[in-house]
């Protein structure tokens, strides 16, 4: 019988969703399994993530200067091998992580089965089903290295004592708070904005709204602060603080998209409003009810899922997520505070 390893090297690069959903494996990881130490493999932008979870150090990849190219993740391996890691976990599978793999010859190397047969048949309309959720795709990477993990029990980090700074953007905490991450990487998983702002008015009469976004996206933002309990905070915080902010939230309600998978990762309760995407194909955020995401409407947008990442869709379908009513939006957040 092969001995199991006691330093396993996690590989997940990108994107920020799917780093974040690696979290709670790894944390019911590390508690199931004490004595194993974890390497995780990742941009150094997404350290934070791993800050609450014990036995797991992030090693950061520089993947535009020194860890650049065939040389670079070379150089790399050399690198790595000095760290004595016994096997590794690759919940990534990409091009760079198998040149890594030729790179680490010798060490048990697992690799993640991503579906893609099963997603095709998924957006072709051949087979709309719930597929395996990635974390369980995550898990089964670790249960083939001697390692299954149990996810039925999770536990999640407490609420954040936010310091003075932080307090001098969101203010003290006199209402719930509502975190809104209106944006994604394709407007076709976006609600429309001037639903959104219809929900956001609605909600921020009780409730204070937070919203999310990059630097980018702090201007584009501006139109849904709609009062003085609507608090605009992109590009305001670093990451950390961020997580700090969203540890404090009493719900969370975003796109399929990698916030979602932030919240969830912290156990807050997750919202998400889907458009031509759709949670069969194994994105939903970790351990939300299905009642908490909320779908176009299929009859009126047949081939939805129409892309695994929002990327293709036929005409008319772009603003399919227009189909969900801000009432329901209101009324499904309200019935969770």
């Amino acid at each position: 019988m092969a001995k199991q390893p006691k330093h396993i090297l996690v590989i997940r690069l990108s994107a920020m969703g799917d780093v974040a959903m690696t979290v709670p494996v790894l944390k019911a990881f590390t508690q199931q399994y004490p004595d194993v130490k974890i390497t995780f493999l990742t941009r150094d932008f997404f350290a934070p993530f791993f800050r609450e979870i014990k036995n797991v150090s992030v090693f950061s990849i520089d993947l535009k200067n020194k860890h650049k190219g065939v040389f670079g993740l070379f150089k790399l391996s050399k690198e790595l091998k000095k760290l004595q890691i016994d096997a590794v976990a690759d919940l990534h599978n990409v091009l760079r992580t198998k040149i890594l793999k030729v790179f680490l010859f010798g060490i048990k190397f697992i690799s993640i089965n991503k579906g893609r047969a099963e997603k095709k048949a998924l957006v072709s309309g051949k087979n709309f089903k719930q597929l395996k959720t990635t974390h369980e795709r995550y898990a089964t990477v670790f249960k083939k290295l001697g390692y299954p993990i149990d996810l039925s029990n999770p536990t999640f980090a407490k609420r954040v004592k936010l310091s003075a700074s932080i307090l001098a953007k969101t203010g003290e905490k006199n209402r719930k708070w509502i975190g809104v991450a209106p944006f994604a990487t394709y407007k076709s998983k976006m609600y429309p904005l001037d639903a959104m702002q219809v929900v956001i008015a609605a909600l921020s009469k009780t409730h204070t709204v937070f919203l999310f976004g990059g630097k980018a996206d702090k201007e584009a933002l501006k139109s849904l602060v709609v009062n003085t309990h609507v608090i605009n905070l992109a590009g305001q915080l670093s990451l950390n603080e961020e997580l700090d902010v969203i540890s404090n939230l009493d719900v969370m309600l975003s796109m399929d998209s990698g916030n979602a998978h932030i919240a969830a990762m912290l156990g807050k309760k997750v919202v998400t409003i889907w458009g031509v995407t759709h949670p069969f194909a194994g994105f939903y955020p970790f351990n939300q009810p299905e009642n908490y995401a909320l779908l176009a409407d299929k009859k009126q947008f047949p081939l939805i899922p129409t892309s695994i990442y929002g990327n293709t869709f036929p005409k008319a379908y772009e603003e399919a997520s227009k189909s969900i009513s801000p009432q329901k939006v209101i009324d499904t957040i309200n019935t969770i505070i």
